[in-house]
């Protein structure tokens, strides 16, 4: 009895582990097929019946994803590939559309996303789950709303043996674009995020040093200024 049951104990484990293979290979395929130049083939991957039947696999599986409390590298990699994944899921399936943001940020707001058995949105994914349990500031350069202020969709998903190289590169990326960055004269016009999470980062001084350690150019600016947030949908052709 004994022996049967710790083979059926095997064999879920065997499946639940194919099964997050599978979907975070088909994650992979299609973020290197439709994601470009800082943006999403929207108008492309909406044609493919195929790849939207894909992506809703992918989320299948982030829906029965086993997640843990802890704070390790796996458990942020696989939160921050639900968030970037259910995003995808949502603006294809509102594509056509010029902006995933409504008036009232309901496309934020409201439960229309599963992760790991529980229904949630993507407001409460990321400011009552990422930003307080792991205390990453770079994570601010890996979640993509969809938008063009948004730092860039990276075309590959977070793996835990990757993870610090890869938000290293998305945080270095973004401050050195004029998205992140934008000098004026003396000054510079900073995005939006680092005004709206500035504790993230440990406050004004904290983000001058942030933009110090991965900006290559000048970072040493007398005057801050923040960008107004471009909630265009960050379509790329």
């Amino acid at each position: 009895m004994k022996t049967k049951l710790h083979s059926l104990i095997a064999l879920l484990a065997l499946s639940a582990g194919t099964f997050a293979a599978d979907w975070q290979a088909d994650y992979a395929r299609l973020l290197k097929k439709y994601v470009a130049g800082g943006g999403v083939k929207y108008a492309e991957w909406k044609a493919s019946a195929e790849d939207v039947t894909a992506l809703q696999v992918v989320v299948d599986g982030i829906a029965a994803a086993p997640v843990s409390t802890d704070k390790s590298k796996e458990q942020l990699a696989l939160h921050l590939n639900a968030y970037n994944a259910w995003i995808l899921h949502e603006a294809v399936a509102k594509y056509p559309t010029k902006s995933v943001k409504d008036v009232a940020f309901t496309f934020f707001l409201g439960n229309r996303i599963t992760v790991a058995g529980t229904k949630m949105s993507f407001n409460h994914l990321e400011k009552e789950i990422i930003r307080p349990r792991f205390a990453e500031p770079r994570v601010h350069f890996a979640l993509n709303c969809a938008s063009r202020s948004c730092p860039p969709l990276r075309a590959e998903p977070y793996s835990a043996a990757k993870l610090d190289a890869q938000l290293d590169d998305q945080a270095r990326t973004y401050v050195n674009s004029e998205h992140g960055v934008k000098p004026e004269g003396d000054g510079a016009a900073l995005s939006k995020i680092f005004d709206w999470y500035k504790e993230d980062f440990g406050g004004d001084a904290a983000v001058a040093a942030f933009l110090k350690k991965y900006r290559a150019g000048k970072s040493d600016f007398k005057k801050i200024s923040y960008q107004e947030y471009d909630w265009a949908l960050n379509e790329t052709k």
